[in-house]
């Protein structure tokens, strides 16, 4: 789905779950190559390592977002999610939010046996010194959008086009890559969304 298009499909359902014409939702996609921007500061333009032409020549799109965080690649083989839920009336802390996302990535990674964690002062879910997956959100009325990528089968050549969510000294990776052979896409889907429910369907009025 291209970026514009989920980003449009996010805000309707934003308005529909705030006017509750719908339950919480999470919307789970696979975009074409794009860079997008955070709301802090440039947004994390000062971090794209190339001239425009270059975007351009490689097909790679630059969008703003109005999430939270710097500067991230989205492409194929990434699972982007976003979540449309009200955190409302008992789960109204952003803190713990964020970190209910991170467990639900890092229940994933541990499926396939991998020992991904969180890093203190740093958001996302992290292998060593290398990202799995970068977390971005937005809340508004503590109704959230944006969310998560996981790198799958991710082209992790296109993250050096951009100084990754501003972190420098860092690197990033996949499943694929510490695996050392291809994942099912669509299986890495389902236990996201498994693991996702159990995080916060149970609990979440």
């Amino acid at each position: 789905m291209p970026y514009a298009a989920a980003l449009t499909l996010q805000r309707a359902l934003v308005e529909d779950r705030r006017q509750g014409r719908i339950e919480d939702v999470l919307l789970l996609v696979e975009h074409p190559h794009v860079l997008t921007l955070g709301v802090r500061g440039d947004g994390g333009r000062s971090h794209i390592l190339v001239r425009p032409e270059a975007l351009a020549s490689r097909g790679v799109e630059v969008h703003e977002t109005g999430r939270g965080g710097d500067i991230t690649y989205h492409g194929p083989g990434q699972i982007v999610g976003y979540p449309i839920i009200d955190l409302k009336p008992d789960r109204r802390d952003v803190h713990r939010y964020v970190r209910d996302l991170e467990d639900v990535l890092i229940r994933t990674a541990r499926d396939y046996g991998v020992d991904a964690t969180r890093v203190e002062g740093l958001t996302g879910v992290w292998v060593g010194r290398d990202k799995l997956a970068a977390i971005g959100v937005r809340i508004a009325r503590w109704i959230t959008s944006h969310g998560f990528a996981l790198n799958v089968t991710t082209d992790l050549d296109y993250f050096d086009l951009i100084v990754p969510c501003g972190i420098a000294d860092r690197g990033v990776t996949s499943l694929a890559r510490l695996l050392g052979h291809s994942v099912d896409h669509r299986e890495v889907e389902d236990r996201v969304a498994a693991h996702f429910r159990d995080v916060f369907g149970a609990n979440q009025k």
